[in-house]
This record gives structure tokens, sequence and C-alpha cells, in this order.
């Protein structure tokens, strides 16, 4: 398992070149939003394993370091992960709160970093389609975009479940992230037909890592 420390690079080691390019990736966004303020924003990727929860953990960590109030949300509610990368208890989250059992602000856990809020995934439920589909989603949405500046769904691969799907075209954004050396081309191309088909509003592609000759982790934000 990666440390804690790399997976939280732009919170732990902000001036390493690893922090800066997500500090790159943030500005590519904000330029993405000419015309439109961008308040939610789903992290995915085509396969397993390329990714996506470390780039969504460090994205919300850079936004907040800038002065925004973000909430970092673990969507992923068959295998979350958030929990560990920061270290938290995932006896209660998402979940929770789209059941009604909890209100966002009771289940949203402070973060070590002013600004970010993290909501865990909570108890596994049978049926994480279902929920992320319902009307209580679309309360989550105008609830946390009245109490933060930008939320972001940490969410599971496109082709292994339906779930990312369901929450693309409620999304202002969505970044897709590709592990160089790993992603299969047809897989990728795949994905991008599958979030065009849920209107999701794809903002660009994170590749990842990309070895340079320093052996440090290169990322890339482009379109």
């Amino acid at each position: 398992m990666v440390s804690t420390k790399r997976k939280l690079i732009a919170m732990l080691n902000p001036k390493s070149p690893v922090s800066e390019q997500y500090r790159t990736i943030r500005t590519n966004i904000q330029f993405s939003a000419v015309d439109r303020e961008i308040r939610s924003l789903m992290v995915t990727s085509s396969s397993p394993g390329e990714g996506k929860s470390t780039t969504a953990a460090n994205i919300a960590i850079v936004f907040a370091q800038q002065g925004k109030s973000v909430l970092l949300v673990d969507a992923d509610m068959r295998k979350p992960t958030v929990h560990y990368t920061f270290s938290m208890n995932n006896a209660y989250g998402l979940t929770n709160v789209l059941t009604r059992q909890m209100g966002i602000n009771e289940a949203a856990k402070v973060s070590n970093l002013e600004g970010l809020d993290v909501l865990t995934s909570g108890p596994i439920p049978p049926n994480p389609a279902e929920l992320l589909s319902s009307n209580a989603m679309k309360q989550f949405f105008e609830e946390a975009g009245v109490q933060y500046d930008l939320v972001i769904f940490d969410t599971p691969p496109i082709l292994a479940v339906t779930d990312a799907q369901v929450l693309a075209n409620q999304c202002d954004g969505t970044i897709l992230v590709v592990s160089s050396g790993k992603a299969d081309v047809e897989n990728v191309k795949k994905t991008k037909e599958l979030l065009e088909a849920a209107n999701a509003k794809t903002l660009g592609v994170v590749l990842n890592n990309k070895k340079m000759a320093n052996n440090d982790y290169y990322y890339y934000y482009g379109v």
C-alpha cells in the first residue's frame, strides 16, 4: 500500500514537483470554467489501480490551500479507500447521509488541513447505484453546494460498475485519471464513450505514474 505521505504529497510536501503538478491541474480546472463555475467535480478512471483516489485527494488539498472550502466525498461505496488515505474512521459517512440517518454536518469529518472536510463512504450498502441516483443525492448536491465552495467525488472506475456514470451528469465537471503504461487504450476509449453517453462534462485527463528521468512521478493535465 502506498504510504499516506506519498498519497497526500500536496499537503505533506507542498514544495515538491508533484505538488506543483497538482496546482497546475487546479489552474487548468479553473481555466476550463470560464463560462461557468465548477462547484462539483468527479474524479474517476477506466479501471482500478490507476490512481484516481490519490488524484482526487490531492486536488481537494490544493483547492483548500487556495482558500476554498472543500468537501472530498468517497462515493466509491463498494471499495472505499479515502478513510485509509486520511486515517479516519469509516463507521459512518455518505451512506448515512443518503439514507437520511445523518446530516452532512454530522457525517463530514474535519481534516488536518484548514478548509478541507472529508466525507468517507460509511457502511457499504447493497445498492450503491440506486443511492447515487436517488432524490436524497439531489438534495445532497443542493445542501453541500451551500456549505462548500467545491465538492469533489472520488468514484468507482467507469468500466467496473455504473455508479460513476450515474453521478457524471450531476457534476459540473469530470476528470479522468489514466495510468501511464497500465491503462488499456480500448478501455480508455470505451470510458470516454460512456462518459459522453452519460452527458458528463469531461474537463480533461490526468496522465498518472509517468516516470521521468529523475524518477519523480509526473502528472499531466490536458483536454
